[in-house]
């Protein structure tokens, strides 16, 4: 029974570090292919409709929400000392360096993440791939650099759109419904946020997410067993892993931006 146990954990740990190594040459061959969006830049603008716009509205909404639940929040906490106009900023600071990468990321891997996987996981069990092999076609090229891409660059982006929307939602919160001043509560943002250390640390770990999430996505979705099971499987391990990792990513980010 030990021996069995021994060897199924080094059958798992072996599987473990040869999907890993998969996973890192499947990276340097989409950067490969990154080349030919030059020649097609049809296929990055498709992609990011698909993946970018069409996951806005989540964003929009989830933004809105947290921006008026943290502006709630604030409030009550700071009123008994009687720092009520401080509400902005800590607002602005939680969603810019925290809120608004980790859970757009989040959000991002669960809407975007996933539709990627089972789209690709797809045309490998329909045999898609396999033909455009045939046809001296580079599936990785073709079908996968612009949806990595797309994932990239849609990141960003959205974390700033939730930014803006979360503080706009902190503001009705505060000012229209809670009574603050409406230019305290603007210039206290204004005086206490720093373009790089806050805002410029938040793009840069939405760049780190998307980079992360959007490898996930498409390598489960290459990788995955061409069957129903296999891509719901891919599909699951894809939301699951890419959650880890944006929070794993973010504790070792905020430890380098921020542990001065």
């Amino acid at each position: 029974m030990l021996l069995g146990s021994i060897e199924k954990l080094g059958r798992v740990t072996l599987s473990s570090v040869q999907r890993l190594g998969r996973g890192n040459i499947f990276l340097l061959q989409v950067l490969a292919g990154l080349s030919g969006m030059l020649r097609r830049p049809s296929l990055l603008i498709k992609q990011l409709y698909s993946v970018g716009v069409q996951t806005l509205i989540i964003i929009i909404v989830a933004g809105l929400f947290v921006g008026m639940v943290m502006g709630l929040q604030s409030y009550y906490a700071l009123v008994d000392f009687g720092a009520e106009d401080s509400v902005s900023v800590m607002v602005v600071l939680s969603l810019l360096r925290e809120l608004s990468p980790v859970v757009t990321a989040l959000l991002f891997a669960g809407r975007a993440g996933s539709a990627l996987t089972a789209e690709i996981g797809l045309m490998k069990a329909t045999e898609q791939l396999s033909g455009m092999e045939m046809m001296a076609v580079n599936p990785v090229e073709r079908v996968v650099a612009p949806r990595f891409l797309a994932g990239f660059i849609s990141m960003p982006l959205l974390t700033a759109i939730f930014s803006a929307v979360g503080v706009m939602g902190a503001y009705l919160v505060a000012v229209e419904l809670l009574g603050l001043d409406s230019g305290a509560f603007w210039s206290q943002a204004q005086a206490k946020v720093d373009l790089y250390d806050d805002l410029g640390n938040g793009m840069i770990k939405s760049l780190v997410f998307g980079f992360v999430v959007a490898w996930i996505a498409v390598f489960e979705g290459y990788d995955c067993i061409p069957t129903s099971e296999g891509l719901g499987q891919a599909t699951t391990r894809t939301v699951v892993y890419s959650s880890l990792a944006i929070l794993g990513l973010d504790f070792i980010l905020t430890a380098l931006m921020f542990g001065k």
